[in-house]
This record gives structure tokens, C-alpha cells and sequence, in this order.
């Protein structure tokens, strides 16, 4: 049975999202962004909202443009091969292959699409993931805690939720972000 992962660049206080701004430094550095590269490259299927496939889905073009460094190409190639579903009532359609909308997020479909995956799977976005923490279903959490404190936003666990987690690997990277790997106990 395949894991669903729920992974997030995240502030120091815990935002996934900033009201403000961005999250801070450390996720660009290309040691971090080569070490998600191989992080994820198993991955099989992304799940996510609509505004956080909007974001991802520059990855489909990413390698037309000129002067891209090998980290950058080589993810783009690894997200294309991956299947995407983007959960959402109000987009009409994909731009990118191997995509497909669905309209509602059933905790059982997802279930389902575990037990058949041969490829781990992620959920991705603050808001579909509080949906899938709801449902119990993340069995890992991947954190990249960067240096900066933002005091407000869309928090990366949702409220209301206890979790108790096993720290599982940990790696600190010269920018000063904090990889940090948990499983639900």
C-alpha cells in the first residue's frame, strides 16, 4: 500500500502560508531544491486544490525556458511523469498532462487509491490536507522549516486535530532550513 505524504515549506511559527509575504529563505537554495528532487521523485500521483495546482503547474513549462539549471529541468521532468488530480468546484480545466479534476474529495476514493497505488502519493496545500488530516489519512509529514517567523496565515496543521507523531529523519542544510520527516505513530 502506498504512503500519502502532506509536505510543505513552512515558517518557523508554523504557517504553510503567509498573510503577508513569503514564508522567508532557505527553500530556493539548490542544495534544498535538489534534495526535494530526490525526495519526491518516487512519487506517483500529487493531489492537489486548485490554487496550489495553479502554483505547481508552471512545472509543465518549466524546462522551455532558456538557461534552466540541471535541478530545475530534472524536476520539471519528474513532476510531468507524475499523475495530478486537482480537486476543485470552480476550475473548468487542466493545462497540464496526466491531470484530471475532480469536484469533491472522498476520503474513501483516497483510501482506495492507496491500496492500488504502486507509487507513494502527496497532498499538497494547506486546505486539502486539513480535509485528508480530518479523514486520517497522511501517514508521513514532511516539513522544510525555514528560518523566519511570519505571524499569521494559513497554519500547516489544522486546527482542532491531535497528532502524535514519530520523528523519523531530520536534516539542517546550509540556508538554515530544517527538514524535518514524521509518521503517525
Amino acid at each position: 500500500m502506498a504512503k500519502l505524504i502532506y509536505s510543505m515549506i513552512t515558517s518557523l511559527d508554523g504557517y504553510a502560508e503567509a498573510v503577508e509575504g513569503d514564508l522567508g529563505t532557505g527553500a530556493e537554495d539548490q542544495e534544498v531544491h535538489t534534495f526535494i528532487n530526490d525526495l519526491f521523485r518516487p512519487v506517483g500521483t500529487y493531489l492537489y486544490g486548485r490554487r496550489m495546482y495553479e502554483t505547481m503547474v508552471y512545472w509543465e513549462t518549466a524546462h522551455t525556458e532558456p538557461d534552466q539549471p540541471a535541478h530545475i529541468l530534472r524536476y520539471a521532468r519528474d513532476w510531468q511523469a507524475a499523475e495530478k488530480i486537482v480537486y476543485s468546484t470552480t476550475l473548468a480545466s487542466v493545462s497540464s498532462a496526466k491531470t484530471r479534476i475532480e469536484r469533491t474529495f472522498d476520503p474513501d476514493v483516497v483510501r482506495k487509491l492507496k491500496v492500488e497505488a504502486d507509487h507513494d502519493l502527496t497532498v499538497d496545500g494547506p486546505n486539502l490536507a486539513a480535509q485528508a488530516i480530518a479523514a486520517g489519512l497522511v501517514d508521513e509529514y514532511h516539513l522544510f522549516v525555514t528560518t523566519s517567523v511570519v505571524g499569521g496565515g494559513k497554519r500547516f496543521f489544522p486546527d482542532g486535530v491531535r497528532l502524535d507523531l514519530e520523528l523519523v529523519e531530520e536534516r539542517a542544510f546550509g540556508s538554515g532550513l530544517v527538514y524535518a520527516r514524521y509518521r503517525t505513530r
